[in-house]
């Protein structure tokens, strides 16, 4: 009988761990590390190889600046329309109450009550800076692709956070930026033929940051599979 390979449990591990963090220390991550975690998770597959992500990494300066106007731009009460539709026009059951469960658990965590708008736009603010993370990433997709590709590159987001881990660094994605695209396209001259998809931040979890305690449920496979045969 076949022997499991040993690295499948590294794999297994590193899939299982991750979680979308949202606090991180200001431990740098280097560049060299971050052009491994790309390389690592090019490999992931596409539509006839078209490979259709593109990636801009912010660190230091750039990243500041960027945080620092869409933040302001936040508080000032700001809200662009979105870059394209990410959230569904209507909710329904099971999702909406996955949905309501975890942004209780998230508040309840950081103290966050019913109502209190000011500290939820606070919290939500935090998106803005990455949650601290010492690198930001940007992923676009050309215009022109159709939703084929948005899968292709959530295959290829998927393998940059499961690489992360093992490494020991952490991620969190964020949809949350797709709002600030005129920003982000200015700041990182984003041709007007690319769409502005997601963010995502890198880096060291930061241990003593409450939100970091959030650990989410999973339906068990029988919740999401029917077999057949």
């Amino acid at each position: 009988m076949p022997q499991p390979d040993p690295s499948c449990a590294l794999v297994d591990q590193a899939i299982v761990s991750r979680r979308s963090i949202r606090g991180f220390t200001a431990q740098p991550v280097p560049l060299a590390t971050v052009r491994e975690l790309l390389a690592v998770a090019s490999r992931a597959p596409s539509m006839t190889n078209t490979q259709p992500w593109q990636v801009h990494v912010l660190t230091g300066q750039p990243l500041a600046g960027l945080c620092a106007e869409i933040q302001a731009a936040h508080a000032a009460g700001e809200s662009p329309a979105p870059e394209y539709g990410y959230y569904p026009t209507e909710w329904v059951a099971p999702y909406i109450d996955r949905r309501r469960q975890v942004g209780w658990a998230l508040y309840g965590l950081l103290g966050i009550g019913k109502g209190d708008r000011e500290a939820t736009a606070r919290q939500h603010r935090r998106n803005y800076d990455f949650f601290g993370a010492p690198v930001g990433l940007m992923f676009t997709l050309h215009r022109t692709l159709q939703a084929g590709s948005y899968l292709d590159l959530g295959m290829f987001m998927q393998n940059v956070m499961v690489a992360a881990r093992g490494r020991g660094l952490d991620t969190c994605p964020q949809a949350a930026f797709m709002q600030w695209h005129g920003i982000i396209r200015r700041r990182l001259g984003i041709p007007a033929e690319e769409v502005v998809v997601c963010g995502m931040a890198l880096g060291h979890a930061d241990p003593a940051e409450k939100a970091n305690e959030l650990v989410t449920p999973r339906e068990p496979v029988d919740g999401f599979t029917t077999f057949h045969g």
